[in-house]
């Protein structure tokens, strides 16, 4: 029986999107807004490449200047980080988020190669 070459093609997964669940509590989230945060999630790969999945959840609080929550789950594998950040608009909070995210996200790849 011939043995047959196979071709190893690899797919860069530099392009994939994170999968993301997204709910907005109490009102309809713009597209704009969810590809807004989608991007910054995007951008954690650059930091950490396990992300399994993300969790979003946008809300409008009555109190105060800063009444926009976005709370944020990510999953990678065998931990789970959360963060949630108010500001005065939801790209605010989300920017806040990001910072936070990305120092997390770099203590989870050093704690993983030692």
């Amino acid at each position: 029986m011939p043995i047959r070459e196979v071709e190893n093609r690899s797919i860069n997964l530099k392009f994939m999107p994170m999968k993301a669940n997204f709910q907005a509590v109490n009102f309809d989230a713009d597209r704009k807004l969810i590809q807004f945060i989608q991007k910054k999630l995007d951008r954690l790969d650059n930091f950490f490449d396990r992300v399994i999945e993300a969790e979003v959840f946008l809300k409008l609080n009555n109190t105060g200047k800063q009444n926009k929550t976005v709370e944020v789950k990510i999953f990678v594998p065998g931990n789970e980080i959360f963060v949630s950040r108010d500001a005065e608009t939801f790209e605010k909070a989300m920017d806040l988020i990001y910072d936070v995210l990305k120092r997390q996200l770099r203590k989870q790849k050093e704690k993983i190669k030692r």
